[in-house]
């Protein structure tokens, strides 16, 4: 790795470029540790806090990260690859898969909150519901290889699945669509918003990223075949843990 730095971007974001390109080229392997603050100050001819400045920026990217008294590593999570158009399917949850299932084989823990609640004025607005109206709301967290990745929030009208296993933690094979399918309701169309931003305090705190790092935030929005609202999910994801990809015919 050289270590000369150009004159045009500020020192640190220049050895933060410098150690990307090497963890890039593979010069650094996953599980390997980076040079310290001082050798990279020393090699840079920087100061220790303008070589911090370049491992922070790498921590917040989630290309390394940092354990006191540990120094920083190259990260060696794999980021997930979430097939947008495959994972909805019908063939997937029909046949008694999860959705989570289309996109890896790796296992995840999944903690889950059902609760009754009032539901929040705009997804009243699109179930079609006044507001306060009762919903049922299913609360995710996404844990894989010990790393939070995804926070995920489903509503449903509670006229519609009382009594059902969906209002219980434990939905059974196929998960929500399979259980709308067998009251008459399964999903045929579906509708994705995708934006990203920074998190809120609690969201960070809840998938345990640094503020700085963008969340991806996708709202799906589900449609039986007589064009109702049966569900809508709100998605917050770890920008740094997932990879979106969309195939499909021309």
């Amino acid at each position: 790795m050289a270590s000369e730095i150009g004159p045009q971007r500020p020192k640190y974001q220049r050895i933060a470029d410098a150690l990307r390109e090497a963890i890039t080229a593979g010069q650094y392997a996953p599980g390997d540790r980076l040079p310290g603050e001082s050798a990279l100050a020393e090699q840079y001819g920087v100061a220790p806090l303008t070589a911090r400045q370049a491992l922070k920026v790498l921590r917040v990217e989630g290309l390394v990260e940092t354990k006191k008294g540990a120094g920083a590593r190259v990260v060696s999570f794999h980021p997930i690859r979430r097939r947008g158009i495959q994972r909805l399917a019908r063939d997937q949850w029909a046949a008694g898969k999860s959705i989570w299932s289309a996109d890896e084989e790796r296992p995840v823990t999944i903690d889950v909150r059902v609760e009754t609640v009032p539901a929040p004025t705009h997804i009243a607005r699109i179930l079609e519901l006044s507001d306060g109206d009762a919903v049922c709301s299913r609360s995710r967290r996404f844990v894989l290889d010990d790393r939070s990745v995804m926070l995920a929030n489903s509503y449903l009208p509670l006229e519609l699945v009382d009594g059902t296993a969906i209002t219980r933690v434990d939905t059974g094979e196929g998960g929500i669509y399979a259980r709308l399918s067998e009251i008459g309701h399964s999903p045929v169309h579906f509708r994705e918003e995708i934006r990203c931003r920074f998190p809120s305090s609690a969201e960070a705190q809840q998938l345990e990223l640094p503020t700085e790092r963008p969340v991806i935030k996708l709202f799906r929005t589900a449609y039986d075949a007589d064009g109702r609202v049966v569900e809508v999910n709100e998605m917050t994801m770890d920008s740094a843990s997932y990879v979106l990809e969309y195939e499909f015919d021309a």
